[in-house]
């Protein structure tokens, strides 16, 4: 059998390398890690580059080599960020995995919409610690912690300004019930909260997820939003849901829930929201995504107010690395090898 040539593009541990030449003899894994860093410096905004490479990586080899390795790819195993030309300099590459879980991270690239499968690591990520993020946003407007700043800065204490909340009986909705936002459900209803939640295909009828008590679809969001205390997005940002949080669905919350984002910034009309915050609508907003991070700061109006809370895209971290995308790049590429479908293959059209 002739040698299958895979081509790592992101960093990767001995132990993954192993793991990837342990699932068969015919592979001949090149690993390429961090040697596209000088050209990602030169094609993508400098805020990219200074928030998602080390600060002296610009990159390994001539243009030449790098060329000549992505020539000899059928397979390419890649990540966040990626050079943007990648289709055009792998004739041979018939498969990219990226170790992400969002497809929507290749919308910038040649890759998308071209004739290359593309695979993602969507439902293998850092779900529990995504999960245990959006708890903590919600908690931390529940038991009205922002006040703490406020009164830090002030010097004194606002005691009636604290206003807090018992989680105990109060209804969460998961906008996206899949792998994140399963895990979600389930802290959620750990602390007693009742959990609702949508997802494109919700399902025939079958059994619930872990704590879930009702999962729609998509047309029953605007119910289930005035329902909710607390909502929480955890879907993928696809043309269905670019800005599904507008001014009109921002409305439909309760004026006093709080509102939580571990999918996309996308998925939010941003100005809308600053809108709501102007009039008083939503009691907090706590955003690990926002529109544009992967170029530029959060917007001010957002960013200055003491309701909201922003980090930059950090929930899928912690002490435990729980990630599965190798380890489901290593079951794809089993299943590459005998010629079986793959798992999460992108659908260009439906967008994820």
């Amino acid at each position: 059998m002739p040698a299958l040539e895979v081509l790592a593009i992101q960093r990767i541990s001995a132990d993954e390398a192993a793991m990837i030449k342990a699932v068969d003899a015919s592979i001949k894994l090149t690993d390429a890690g961090g040697w596209f860093d000088g050209e990602i410096r030169e094609t993508w905004p400098a805020f990219t580059s200074d928030r998602y490479l080390a600060p002296d990586a610009n990159g390994s080899g001539c243009r030449e080599e790098r060329d000549r390795l992505l020539a000899e790819a059928e397979v390419v195993l890649g990540g966040w960020p990626f050079p943007l030309d990648l289709r055009a300099r792998a004739p041979q590459l018939k498969w990219l995995h990226q170790r992400p879980a969002g497809a929507s991270n290749l919308l910038r690239g040649d890759l998308w919409g071209s004739d290359v499968v593309v695979t993602t690591s969507r439902g293998s990520g850092n779900t529990l610690a995504m999960a245990e993020y959006a708890l903590a946003g919600i908690m931390y407007f529940a038991k009205g912690l922002p006040q703490a700043a406020v009164d830090r800065d002030a010097g004194r204490f606002s005691h009636r300004a604290y206003r807090p909340l018992s989680l105990q009986g109060k209804t969460v909705c998961v906008v996206g019930a899949g792998g994140i936002g399963q895990d979600v459900g389930r802290l959620c209803a750990a602390v007693g909260m009742r959990v609702v939640g949508t997802r494109r295909t919700p399902g025939d009828g079958g059994s619930l997820p872990e704590g879930f008590a009702l999962v729609g679809g998509p047309a029953d969001l605007d119910h289930l939003l005035g329902e909710a205390d607390f909502v929480v997005i955890c879907c993928q940002w696809t043309p269905e849901t670019n800005h599904l949080f507008d001014a009109n669905r921002l409305a439909l919350m309760k004026p006093d829930s709080v509102l939580v984002n571990v999918a996309r910034g996308e998925i939010i009309e941003e100005t809308a929201l600053a809108a709501a915050l102007q009039r008083g609508h939503l009691r907090g907003v706590a955003l690990d995504v926002y529109d544009g991070e992967f170029e530029t700061a959060p917007m001010a109006a957002l960013w200055s107010d003491t309701r909201v809370l922003i980090t930059p895209h950090i929930s899928g971290m912690s002490d435990q690395n729980r990630h599965g995308a190798v380890e489901l790049f290593c079951k794809n590429l089993s299943a590459y090898i005998a010629g079986q479908p793959l798992v999460n293959v992108i659908d260009w059209a439906r967008g994820y």
